[in-house]
């Protein structure tokens, strides 16, 4: 079948985005899409609506509208009662977007993308959401060079296409001669990952076959690529804002600290440590609980250099010792000695202790300060055995002294078996759950 256009019923219509169309929005573009044109615009306040208060989230809104000769007939202009159709779609385009930010990285503000047809030759609403994602992105980009956003939330890339059953011929981008004479017209909301975000579709001519709806579907998936494509060739450097890997700051030096947190967070951060970050500073860590000490170093770094960060107040409990060296773990036999002086001194005060009464327990608490939320700290613990001599060579601090339930003691494990088992990896397996 070759359409009216002259395409092939896979061929999108020729797709163009001019962004900075309007220099007075924080982000902006035209979208053409064949005869099609929208301006999307955003718009940002540093507020955001009163159900949202207090709820350490942003909030992202839309509204459509088309101007009165964008069909050739005039369209009468929204008065007190706003036009049925207008307001779905502003909807609609409020409900894709939204999926495109992480709301508590955007802070408490406000962005409001607002699409304005110029001329309607079928598919605006989808031209609406993939010009709406540009100018959500272009505004990010603003926000971040202001210094009001340390990183982007943009966690989707969106885009959205129109398909539909022609002459028996199911076709992609639809115009408006085909739209308006289509036997099955169908709207694809989809991300970058190839998950839908939103499908609407209709049998407004005849009802349409399991086999037409899987070609429709493919035609969507393929349009949608291609408009992604389009987006990022639009955005030019400021495409590289979407869906980067969120920054973790680590607030500590100890590499071996540093190395056993970051296998256990997978790859799903850009993980660093607060001296890559920047952050040289003396903490005083003066609480006198695991959870103050955490919380203590993680919002320090947090407020220093503006990225997540995530701190570990970790040491060793030991009953028969009421509970120390606990907080002073690190600092046992002094500020200015060594593991094996720490180690030294917990056995002297070992000495003659029977087995019955070594029972200890490895402490972990993590702290996630963020600069748009409140700290959060979660604990985890491990118990064990204080053992009369070190065994093994893997590990630091009083690995070789501390024997888990299965005989061995932490210094005797592979690192992955440590970390499967270990007091941080149950205190991060209650902190992923919170990231």
């Amino acid at each position: 079948m070759i359409r009216k256009d002259g395409r092939t019923p896979e061929m999108p219509r020729e797709h163009r985005i001019t962004t900075g169309f309007v220099s007075t929005a924080y982000g902006s573009c035209l979208i053409e899409t064949g005869g099609t044109r929208v301006i999307c615009t955003a718009s940002v306040e540093e507020s955001v609506p009163p159900f949202l208060r207090d709820k350490n989230c942003g909030w992202l809104t839309a509204e459509y509208s088309m101007l009165p000769a964008s069909t050739g007939r005039r369209k009468q202009r929204d008065g007190v009662k706003k036009d049925g159709r207008g307001v779905e779609i502003s909807r609609l385009i409020g409900r894709a977007l939204r999926q495109a930010v992480d709301r508590e990285r955007l802070g408490q503000r406000t962005i409001t993308i607002d699409c304005d047809v110029l001329e309607a030759d079928g598919g605006t609403r989808t031209a609406s959401i993939t010009g709406g994602f540009v100018a959500l992105a272009c505004a990010i980009d603003r926000l971040i060079k202001e210094g009001k956003l340390k990183e982007s939330p943009i966690i989707h890339q969106i885009a959205a296409v129109s398909a539909g059953v022609v002459e028996g011929t199911p076709c992609l981008d639809l115009c408006y001669v085909e739209d308006s004479s289509a036997d099955t017209d169908m709207n694809f909301v989809m991300n970058e990952c190839g998950e839908f975000i939103e499908l609407q579709g209709t049998g407004e001519g005849r009802a349409f076959s399991r086999k037409e709806l899987d070609t429709l579907l493919q035609l969507g998936e393929s349009g949608c690529e291609k408009l992604m494509q389009c987006q990022r060739e639009a955005l030019g450097d400021a495409a590289c804002l979407i869906a980067p890997k969120q920054t973790l700051v680590l607030a500590s030096n100890n590499a071996h600290k540093i190395e056993e947190l970051s296998a256990m967070l997978g790859g799903k951060y850009r993980v660093i440590s607060m001296r890559e970050a920047g952050f040289t500073d003396e903490i005083d860590e003066n609480g006198n609980t695991f959870e103050e000490n955490a919380a203590i170093k993680a919002e320090a770094v947090c407020r220093a250099t503006g990225y997540l960060t995530l701190a570990d107040d970790s040491g060793l409990a030991v009953d028969f010792l009421g509970g120390a060296p606990g907080v002073h773990s690190a600092r046992f036999a002094g500020d200015q000695h060594c593991d094996a002086d720490n180690n030294a001194l917990l056995m002297e005060k070992m000495k003659d202790v029977p087995r019955e009464e070594r029972t200890a327990q490895f402490v972990s608490c993590i702290a996630i300060a963020s600069p748009f939320k409140p700290t959060q700290v979660v604990r985890g613990e491990c118990p064990g055995i204080i053992t009369t001599a070190p065994r093994g060579k893997i590990g630091f601090g009083y690995d070789p002294y501390f024997e888990y339930e299965n005989g061995q003691t932490y210094a005797e494990m592979s690192a992955e078996m440590k970390n499967a088992v270990s007091h941080r990896a149950r205190a991060m397996e209650k902190a992923l759950k919170l990231l």
